[in-house]
């Protein structure tokens, strides 16, 4: 089972090694790593084509990150796909691994982890921890939603129910989860454990502007699937959710 890994970058020459690095060294073998990069105009294009375990790359403008994602995802020849973005690496060299026994269950389609966001200077200091949980129907109009750096899901996916709506400017990747998980409901397995080491900072969470506009596109998404949505109890949840994420701590 061939997994492919797609990065969408911009201007990212100070993370994107780690991010480089941290697929090359994948214990598991039967894997692509691709780039998408929006045009930059740092030494981004110079590390990546130095960089050996590149197995392809694109270099020109885009209409921002989700459009960037879809091209990756046209480009991927793997079974299973997962998006790393440049900000970010993978906790350990067992990841794919852990993900690829997962898929050994022909009925799963999709699956997801557990995830850090460190310190955008010191990357072993964990600043918030995204815990997941196993998937159960209504759980998205909450305010809960899996880790999409820890996301993967069978190519076959894509071509049945679609990539990124471009529609949505900030909250794409909600809306795509929402549809395939909850509206789609295809079959998922969570892992337990962290998959992601994630840089604080990133263009949804970097202001409060990004986070208001975020989340009205989230919100016009639940309203129109569901007619008894409750703004309240999302925002509640929503609180309550990223509030714990602060205080729990990941297991050793």
């Amino acid at each position: 089972m061939k997994i492919s890994i797609i990065t969408v970058c911009y201007n990212s020459a100070e993370t994107i090694t780690d991010t480089i690095t941290s697929v090359a060294s994948q214990q598991y073998n039967d894997k692509e790593h691709i780039i998408v990069d929006g045009a930059s105009r740092d030494s981004t294009m110079d590390i990546v084509k130095s960089a050996d375990s590149i197995s392809r790359y694109i270099s020109e403008p885009d209409k921002g990150i989700y459009d960037g994602m879809n091209k990756g995802l046209r480009l991927a020849t793997g079974d299973v796909i997962g998006l790393l973005n440049a900000d970010d690496f993978y906790a350990d060299d067992t990841v794919l691994s852990q993900v690829a026994n997962v898929f050994k269950d022909p009925n799963i389609k999709a699956c997801f982890a557990n995830l850090v966001y460190v310190d955008q200077h010191d990357t072993s200091r964990v600043v918030r921890y995204w815990k997941s949980r196993p998937y159960q129907q209504g759980l998205f109009k909450s305010g809960w939603m899996p880790a999409h750096p820890t996301f993967f899901v069978k190519k076959e996916v894509y071509a049945q129910y679609g990539l990124f709506d471009l529609s949505y400017k900030i909250a794409a990747d909600f809306e795509l989860l929402f549809r395939l998980i909850e509206q789609k409901n295809i079959p998922t397995a969570y892992i337990d454990n962290v998959l992601v080491n994630m840089r604080t900072g990133g263009t949804t969470n970097k202001n409060l502007k990004n986070i208001w506009a975020q989340n009205k596109e989230i919100i016009h998404t639940l309203k129109a699937a569901y007619p008894d949505f409750s703004i309240a109890k999302f925002i509640f949840g929503k609180l309550f959710n990223r509030t714990w994420q602060f205080i729990q701590k990941p297991k050793e």
